[in-house]
């Protein structure tokens, strides 16, 4: 009996160790050929791969195939939004088994002619990628089955790959943060990091820590910007996990070029003045770095790291190359919206002064012989005849030519790429400006055909150039969202509710009445607004609609509907998210938050916050329109109206009088009016169509409230009492 005890617990502990090992297997590169501690990967992102778009793939088939072959990285991270999962009319949002096809297929293809085997294509979801799933692994789970990291069982949350050469480990961590229910849009824009899978991110990111032979560069690549992740359950978030771990750069998707083209953000460790308690980060560089550190200063090391947002393939048709140089990191964003490039161009050093991390120039870690040549990869589908570097001095107003040099091919007959280099003499180019000198690199081919890089700005001390952003960046990459929107939203009824609750309050105790006679003399702003209420309390409805239809909103559901694909239970939405079921303590649980932001914000104050302003315009109006009734019965002024002749003196009263008479202001009113019932209808046609509704049963308070008030205000203030 205790042999076979043995015999049973020998066997669970090889079980366990086999668990283990595949658990904790990593996949590692090792990097032989030249250039010697050069390492290249390619991003693509946000493919949106459509039925009704098929353009889409045709050209990622056409164009990526080739464009891999030519370039060679050791890596290809598709970072996101692998299919599209909408309707034509873009408001029905669910997977649709047909486009992953489609997205298999192209892949596979695409595998083919670059001839890069399938393990170094690493691609993960976005939120499109799993609209309407109820569950990962499901029967409506497409991703699983027909992705590059479904086919080779990469089933977990985060993946880790790391890149070996001859003097250091580069290693690269994958991590879906998608909401564990695949909730149908619009309601599905955010990551939602678990302190699960933090604590993945975290266990993966230190694997390599232990090995303190070999310097490391961390990179990790995900969907979802961090201005659009929540906090996990704890309150932890990956910006912090990626600063605990010195983390070098973080690659992501999602917002595609729409928004801007300089979607790049510097996170760091220390608070500066452009942070607001997390909320709001004025710009893409944050502090600028301090150079007048010194050795000592290391003693506790400066975090950092860069976020950098890539273009999309969907209209932009946008590749990443993303190379590391004896540690240092550059990119270049390629453009094939033209088509297919034959030569493209990757500038390693001297590095761009916009993306440069204070770390990696510090004085007692680089050595001057890292400093002494240009270097440029360059990617050509022919042989190349010459490449020429060229630093331009900006100080003078216009770009004056300092240096230009011929570059030469690194020889090694076994390259992975072709490297060129050119001795330079990098102190005459230190400067305390990080912009005053711009490097141009130019590739001729054997048929002539000239290819020049953009100007980028460098610093050899190390200095970060300033990196602004217009308004569309700052508010997809300067806010941080999750944390913005409750402020956002009691901000709306602190707006509200007072102003609206309070007054009344002060009437009916001091039994103090504000009328239009009362304005005249005394135009102030506060006036203004106690005589527009006094006249709104005048229609009692009204006002008790509007404020129980404010509390309504608090207090009870907006809408039901179906957020999964098929088959699924429905569920209801308040302003603090879906409520599906009730959870093992019977007790609400809430899903989709922050991203129920997309409908209660644009309602609150696009619809609600205008409704309320023309109410209460409305009822102004007709006082004023009745105050100057009386005025023309007391004083008979009505032949003002019908005189074809007026003096100079009296033409602007007759203007006013005109005006108030055939109320013109009332007919802007009505048009605003419409203008906002539109949008309104608009809203409520998106949510009928993406949860599949009928809004006489499912959000009735929702869809009709506004347009009742409005209606019945209007037919309130038609005519003078």
């Amino acid at each position: 009996m205790g042999s076979l005890k043995l015999c049973v617990f020998s066997l669970i502990l090889l079980k366990f160790q086999y668990i283990s090992a595949e658990f904790f297997k990593r996949d590692v590169i090792e990097l032989e050929k030249g250039p010697e501690d050069v390492a290249w990967v390619v991003q693509l992102s946000d493919l949106h791969f459509s039925v009704h778009h098929p353009e889409r793939a045709l050209s990622f088939e056409k164009i990526v195939g080739p464009a891999l072959s030519m370039i060679n990285p050791s890596l290809v991270f598709i970072t996101g939004d692998l299919t599209d999962g909408k309707s034509k009319d873009l408001l029905t949002m669910k997977q649709d088994e047909e486009e992953w096809l489609e997205y298999q297929k192209v892949l596979d293809n695409v595998i083919k002619k670059s001839g890069l085997k399938k393990n170094v294509f690493y691609d993960l979801r976005g939120n499109h990628d799993i609209f309407g799933v109820p569950a990962i692994g499901g029967s409506f789970d497409f991703y699983s089955k027909y992705s590059i990291n479904g086919q080779l069982k990469r089933s977990g949350l985060v993946n880790s790959v790391t890149i070996q050469t001859g003097e250091r480990s580069i290693q690269f961590v994958g991590f879906d943060s998608i909401m564990s229910l695949g909730l149908r849009g619009p309601t599905n824009l955010f990551g939602h990091p678990t302190d699960q899978l933090l604590d993945e991110i975290s266990s993966e990111l230190s694997v390599l820590d232990s090995q303190p032979a070999k310097p490391v560069i961390k990179i990790a690549y995900g969907h979802f910007p961090l201005s659009f992740s929540a906090v996990s359950q704890s309150g932890r978030t990956l910006k912090e996990t990626f600063l605990t771990h010195n983390l070098s750069a973080y690659l992501c998707g999602h917002l595609h070029t729409k928004f801007g083209k300089n979607l790049k953000r510097h996170h760091e460790s220390n608070q500066h003045p452009l942070y607001f308690k997390h909320l709001l980060q004025l710009n893409g560089h944050g502090s600028l770095p301090n150079n007048s550190k010194t050795c000592s200063d290391e003693a506790t090391e400066f975090k950092e790291f860069w976020e950098w947002e890539m273009g999309d393939w969907r209209k932009s048709r946008a590749m990443r190359i993303l190379s590391i140089d004896r540690g240092w990191m550059s990119f270049v964003d390629v453009d094939f919206k033209l088509g297919a490039k034959n030569v493209i161009i990757l500038p390693t050093f001297p590095l761009d002064s916009r993306f440069t991390l204070e770390r990696s120039f510090h004085k007692c870690k680089v050595e001057s012989l890292n400093l002494n040549s240009i270097r440029a990869l360059v990617f050509s589908s022919s042989p190349v005849v010459s490449v020429v570097a060229r630093i331009y001095d900006s100080r003078p107003g216009n770009l004056v030519t300092v240096l230009e040099t011929p570059m030469k091919r690194n020889e090694d007959s076994t390259s992975r790429g072709n490297l060129y280099t050119c001795p330079w003499n990098f102190n005459a180019f230190e400067d305390p400006s990080p912009d005053r000198f711009l490097l141009q690199i130019e590739a001729v081919d054997i048929e002539g055909r000239s290819t020049l890089t953009e100007l980028r700005p460098f610093s050899v001390g190390g200095l970060r150039a300033r990196l602004s952003w217009n308004w569309k960046e700052f508010m997809v990459m300067g806010c941080q969202w999750e944390a913005l929107y409750f402020p956002i939203l009691w901000l709306f009824y602190l707006l509200t509710l007072p102003i609206l609750v309070f007054p009344k309050a002060i009437f009916v105790f001091l039994r103090k009445q504000y009328t239009y006679k009362s304005l005249v003399g005394n135009r102030k702003l506060v006036t203004y607004v106690a005589w527009i209420l006094s006249e709104l309390y005048n229609l009692p409805l009204v006002w008790f609609s509007i404020i129980i239809y404010l509390f309504y909103l608090i207090l009870c559901p907006w809408l039901s509907g179906q957020v999964f694909t098929e088959g699924g239970e429905k569920g209801y939405m308040t302003y603090r998210g879906w409520v599906l079921r009730f959870n093992e303590r019977e007790k609400l649980d809430f899903h989709g938050f922050p991203d129920i932001m997309v409908v209660v914000l644009p309602h609150l104050y696009f619809v609600v916050l205008p409704t309320i302003i023309v109410i209460g315009v409305l009822v102004a109006e007709r006082a004023v329109f009745q105050d100057h009734l009386r005025a023309l019965s007391a004083k008979k002024e009505d032949d003002y109206l019908v005189k074809s002749n007026v003096s100079t003196l009296t033409s602007g009263r007759n203007k006013t009088l005109t005006l108030l008479h055939r109320r013109w202001i009332r007919k802007m009113l009505l048009l605003i009016s419409l203008a906002i019932c539109w949008k309104h209808f608009l809203n409520c046609r998106a949510l009928i169509k993406a949860y599949a509704m009928n809004p006489f049963i499912h959000f009735p308070v929702y869809s009709m409230s506004i347009p009742l008030l409005l209606t019945y205000t209007i037919y309130k203030t038609s005519r003078a009492e």
